[in-house]
């Protein structure tokens, strides 16, 4: 009886972490995301200011609230604010406040209001920081400082970006987009003559590191199978090395910006096609 009873609490303990760690747990990315921003800020201060970060994740989140129970009728869960806040906050950089929420605005309201068939097809920082950065240029620019020639933290960054999207099974995703870009990259250092280290730099910032984890992995606004999510991200090296030949600064965020609502679109026009024809059949 005795062993039955200490079985039992360490049963429930084995089933409690795993239920923290499970696939349905929507709080474990915000906390790797948090440790992501603790690790590059302390060791290269990559954060505009504390206060600018915490209005861009307040704005986010009353948004959040305030739209959810506009347009939902109920008040939604805030792991997805969360993040787009601190994603706001880590990538934005300007001397003014108002940048960074009015980005985070943006980011939320594009959740509600560019909607097809209930589904929105913008990652919702991807769509804000994008946004602020064609419409107000002088005035808001994105990170882009390196880290430095200290390897120790970004290893840690990208074991916990790895961390979070095996969790989600989109790991392919990121291996697909980083492995086109290497293989681009040299292409274009071949077609521009540039030093091939210059070409392959970029993907060391930490914004490519919220870009590459966080941004063409979103589950909300990729497409839903393997395979087209693998052509998906390859579409985007492209399209973001097209843009980089042609001079245009902040490339990975246009080149999403441009690719990822299309292939929503064309996923969903895929199923009406496939719902029409089995209709037909029946």
């Amino acid at each position: 009886m005795s062993q039955q009873v200490i079985a039992a609490p360490a049963a429930s303990m084995q089933t409690g972490w795993k239920s923290w760690l499970s696939l349905e747990n929507r709080f474990v990315p915000p906390v790797f995301i948090t440790l992501i921003l603790l690790v590059g800020h302390l060791s290269y201060g990559i954060l505009e200011s504390y206060p600018k970060t915490l209005l861009a994740i307040a704005t986010s989140i009353i948004a959040e609230c305030v739209l959810g129970r506009i347009f939902l009728g109920k008040w939604p869960h805030l792991a997805s604010a969360y993040i787009t806040g601190i994603s706001v906050g880590i990538l934005v950089r300007s001397p003014a406040y108002w940048p960074f929420a009015l980005c985070a605005l943006i980011s939320i309201t594009s959740k509600y209001v560019l909607r097809v068939k209930d589904r929105h097809i913008w990652n919702p920082s991807n769509f804000g920081i994008s946004a602020l950065l064609f419409l107000a240029g002088d005035f808001v620019a994105s990170l882009s400082i390196q880290w430095g020639n200290f390897l120790a933290p970004m290893l840690v960054i990208w074991a916990l970006g790895a961390a979070i999207i095996w969790r989600l099974r989109r790991f392919h995703i990121t291996g697909t987009y980083v492995v086109s870009f290497l293989v681009l990259a040299f292409l274009r250092a071949w077609m521009t003559h540039a030093p091939w280290k210059s070409e392959i730099a970029p993907i060391t910032g930490p914004e490519y590191q919220l870009f590459i984890f966080f941004m063409i992995t979103d589950p909300r606004t990729t497409v839903r199978s393997k395979k087209g999510q693998g052509i998906v991200a390859f579409m985007v090296a492209v399209v973001e090395m097209i843009l980089r030949l042609n001079q245009v600064i902040y490339a990975p965020f246009y080149a999403l910006f441009m690719v990822g609502p299309v292939a929503m679109l064309v996923e969903m026009w895929l199923d009406a096609r496939r719902g029409k024809a089995a209709a037909a059949a029946a």
